[in-house]
């Protein structure tokens, strides 16, 4: 048997691996977790139908739990921080003064305000958060050069949809929010390099997006790429085994994605109404963005909205799990060290509540909320201490994750953190859990088994559902 060689994250699949990675016939689910996984109807204890889809969005660096949607009013200056709240459309429920737009929608949102793990560093804590298991490694940071060795949620959920042939089962864009070190969390680990994610990069300059697997190679017109596929079948004729049967699936699953119409359109987001544009992004003027220039400047004010639009867009094309990168992995970003409120009010929060409140508006409107789940998050919350420099560190002991659409109960609030949100007063939720409840929202049952290239079992999660925000 061949194995896949692990992969990092967010490399994802290169064309040579799209045509050539073997799908490992051990790397299966036992045959009582199979027919569990693929059995018609709804998810076991939920009167729901099964989502279509999921949309994934990491705010990287780590989002302010108090200054976002866990605001402690009563708490002392040095805890409560500058924001003051505002109520929502949930009576009883406030969140921070500056995501007026997503208290607008709060009804249609819950939340976990009491997610908790032990990881401190970013690049433990997001394999953490996106797989739902510790990372081997242990909490150390600048893991680019180790391989994933768990699947993420899409990557599982990618390999759990294989039989479904879909030419993109698992995307995740922008690319650029990887253009340092690549953290192996979102990539399919030891399910091998044909379930890592579709990767969608952008042009921050022309505001554009781009998809390098749906683009022919150079000189390579539709005729030639005929008797290339003719000849794949003279070979393949005279070929019966199992290795050069699942070559082929590989090969058939390129022409379609080359093919892929849809995907492809789902990228020209000038196919959208300028007032869609305008809701995502950022109208010129609305207000400014301190310490960026050029296309960092187009970058902030727009794509970070437009890259839910596109998500919504490959949702409408069938893409079942889109991951949503807000911010890249070094630079600005939601990692407050220093002037943590002047970042939250000026830099992260104001697109962050257009986008967000947008995403849900718009997939309501089209129809499509109850059957898309969205899921976001940062890998952890920030220290509920503001530091000398007017920042927040890092804080995995309690902080919020935001749960839209997919049969999700709205304005629910699942845990209570103490009065200063640093640990969980009731009903704290570990990343497996949550790993838990989006597969289980899939139809999938969570305790299912998937196998490594030893043969190793794994269940697909090892936490427990939430199922009952949800109904």
């Amino acid at each position: 048997m061949t194995r896949p060689r692990p992969q990092s994250a967010c490399s994802g699949p290169t064309r040579r691996g799209l045509l050539s990675a073997a799908l490992a016939s051990g790397l299966g689910l036992d045959l009582p977790g199979l027919l569990r996984a693929r059995a018609e109807g709804r998810p076991a204890g939920s009167s729901l139908p099964p989502i279509r889809s999921c949309i994934a969005i990491f705010y990287y660096g780590g989002p302010s739990q108090l200054d976002t949607f866990d605001p402690k009013p009563d708490a002392p200056a040095e805890i409560r921080g500058e924001f003051k709240t505002i109520a929502t459309s949930v009576p009883g429920t406030r969140i921070s003064e500056h995501l007026p737009m997503t208290a607008r929608v709060m009804h249609k949102i819950a939340l976990i305000r009491t997610m908790h793990h032990e990881n401190r560093l970013h690049d433990p804590a997001s394999i953490h958060t996106f797989t739902g298991r510790l990372p081997p490694q242990g909490d150390f940071e600048l893991f680019s050069a180790v391989p994933q060795r768990f699947p993420s949620w899409g990557g599982a959920v990618s390999y759990m949809m294989r039989d479904r042939d879909l030419p993109v089962a698992h995307a995740i864009l922008p690319f650029a929010f990887h253009n340092v070190v690549e953290t192996p969390c979102q990539g399919a680990g030891f399910l091998g390099p044909a379930f890592d994610p579709f990767r969608i990069g952008i042009d921050p300059a022309g505001q554009s997006y781009r998809a390098d697997l749906l683009v022919g190679a150079e000189g390579v017109g539709p005729d030639r790429s005929r008797r290339r596929r003719d000849l794949l079948e003279a070979i393949d004729a005279q070929a019966a085994s199992n290795q050069a049967r699942e070559m082929r699936r590989h090969y058939e699953k390129a022409y379609r994605l080359l093919a892929c119409e849809e995907v492809a359109r789902a990228l020209e987001i000038g196919r959208e109404d300028p007032r869609t544009l305008a809701r995502y992004g950022v109208p010129d003027g609305q207000w400014a963005q301190g310490g960026t220039t050029g296309a960092e400047l187009g970058y902030a004010r727009n794509m970070r909205g437009w890259n839910l639009l596109v998500a919504r867009r490959l949702v409408e094309a069938g893409v079942p799990f889109v991951n949503v990168a807000d911010f890249q992995q070094q630079g600005q970003n939601w990692d407050s060290h220093a002037k943590n409120f002047e970042q939250h009010r000026d830099h992260l929060l104001p697109p962050m509540d257009r986008g967000l409140s947008a995403l849900i508006e718009d997939l309501d409107a089209r129809g499509l909320l109850e059957s898309t789940l969205i899921v976001a998050l940062g890998e952890f919350g920030r220290t509920p201490r503001i530091n000398s420099t007017a920042g927040r560190d890092h804080w995995p002991d309690c902080y919020t994750a935001v749960l839209a659409g997919g049969g999700v109960r709205g304005g629910a609030v699942h845990g209570v953190s103490d009065r200063f949100a640093a640990q969980p007063a009731s009903d704290p939720v570990s990343p497996a859990d949550l790993a838990a409840t989006i597969f289980w929202r899939f139809g999938l049952d969570p305790a299912c088994q998937i196998r490594d290239p030893e043969g190793r079992p794994f269940p697909l999660a090892d936490g427990t559902p939430l199922t009952h925000m949800f109904g």
